[in-house]
Parts: C-alpha cells; sequence; structure tokens
C-alpha cells in the first residue's frame, strides 16, 4: 500500500461514536439511515464543521440531497438535533449543529436502565427471602408476613443481606416467627448496625454480655456454651 496513503489516512484522524449510541439508537426510535446521518454530523462537528448541509451530507450517504434534508428536519422536530449560534469554518457567527439533545436522551435511556435493573434486582431480593423464609419455617408464609418482608425492604430500607442475618439469628434462637425477627431489626437499627458483619459482631458483644451476667457453675458448662457462627456463609 502506498505509504502517503497511509499518512493521509492518520493525519485524517478517528471519529468517537458512543457506544450508547449504537445499543439504543433503537430504543429512541431512530431508523439505521437516521443514526448514520447523526454519525457523519457528529464526524463534521469533530473536524470544525458545525453546519454540513444537506447536500454535503448526501455526497457521503447513500441517500439523496432531499432525503437527507427531510432526516434533519426530522430529527429536528423530534429533539434528537438543534441548532445553536457559533462559528463557522471561518470563525464567523453562524448557526450550527448541536447533538446535546441526543446525548440527552441517551443518558435518560442509561437512567431508565439502571432504575429497571435495580428494580428486578429488588423483586429477586425479595423472592429469595421469602423461599429463605418459608425453607427455615418449613411452611408458606401468610400474606401479612408477606407484606412485612417487602415493608422491611421498601419502608424501612434493611439491606436483604441484614434480613438473612436477622432470620438466621431468630433460628438459633428458636424463634422462628417474623415478630421476634422484626425485634431484632428494630434493635440493630437502633443500634447503628446496618452490616452484616457489624451484626455479627453485635451478636457476639450480647452474647458475651449474657454469658458474663450468668453464674457458670462448673468448667463443663462453659465448654457446652454454643460458639454461633451464623453468619459465616451470608
Amino acid at each position: 500500500m502506498d505509504r502517503k496513503i497511509m499518512i493521509n489516512w492518520i493525519n485524517d484522524g478517528t471519529i468517537s461514536i458512543p457506544t450508547r449510541l449504537i445499543q439504543d439508537y433503537k430504543k429512541l426510535k431512530i431508523n439505521e439511515s437516521e443514526v448514520m446521518l447523526l454519525i457523519h454530523v457528529h464526524s463534521f462537528i469533530q473536524q470544525g464543521n458545525g453546519f454540513p448541509t444537506p447536500e454535503v451530507l448526501a455526497s457521503r450517504m447513500s441517500h439523496s440531497e432531499t432525503d437527507c434534508l427531510q432526516m434533519l428536519q426530522s430529527l429536528m422536530k423530534r429533539g434528537f438535533l438543534e441548532l445553536q449560534e457559533g462559528k463557522d469554518e471561518n470563525n464567523h457567527f453562524s448557526e450550527v449543529f448541536s447533538l446535546a439533545p441526543l446525548w440527552d436522551k441517551l443518558i435518560s435511556v442509561a437512567c431508565e436502565k439502571k432504575v429497571e435493573k435495580e428494580v428486578l434486582s429488588k423483586e429477586e431480593d425479595e423472592r429469595t427471602l421469602y423461599q429463605l423464609f418459608e425453607a427455615e419455617f418449613g411452611r408458606p408464609l401468610s400474606p401479612m408476613e408477606c407484606e412485612l418482608i417487602t415493608m422491611w425492604i421498601d419502608q424501612e430500607d434493611y439491606n436483604p443481606s441484614l434480613i438473612k442475618a436477622a432470620l438466621m439469628e431468630g433460628v438459633v434462637s428458636g424463634k422462628r416467627n417474623l415478630r421476634y425477627i422484626d425485634r431484632i431489626l428494630i434493635e440493630w437499627n437502633k443500634n447503628g448496625v446496618k452490616t452484616v458483619q457489624q451484626a455479627k459482631e453485635y451478636g457476639e458483644k450480647f452474647r458475651n454480655y449474657q454469658y458474663k451476667s450468668t453464674p457458670q457453675k462448673t468448667t463443663e458448662a462453659k465448654k457446652k456454651f454454643p460458639s454461633y457462627n451464623w453468619l459465616k456463609d451470608s
């Protein structure tokens, strides 16, 4: 290949196309021709031409000048492209294209995806908790019990892993009911327990206090005192 051609290619530079545009243009109801037109506009802007005409755009595309004009008008009408006051290639004040509305819409789509992902994750956490409680209780949960678990997540904003820890604490204590577990969560919340590790440390301190407060008759009894490790697999 001719060395001068390679040098010219390098000097022409590259254009950076946001991955989000490729991934999400369908969600924005933009077709392939319109995406390609926007990419060309983006390319011209990066090269210093803020107002490529339909004629110039058509010279790069398989669409006519009329098609390019109609697509530009449609994209502006739908809020993907706008005209702003700027400077042309000769540094004279003129109207230039701005893709800011397009980027704003892509950001909105990304935020919606994040919210959707969080909702799905939350629903999965709830289903997992229901299944775990039913397995530990050995029976289906009542509607009121399901509502209480949902309230822990929605209203009290308890971390699902903390709820699991409270369940295990209740199981270890032989108290397989939600009222007892609710009291554990209230107690932890009152004492600033927000993580599983903090719950473990709080539980150990509480049991050590109970142990010291209870008279120990023999060394054997001391050996039999259970060593709780209910958060090991959490």
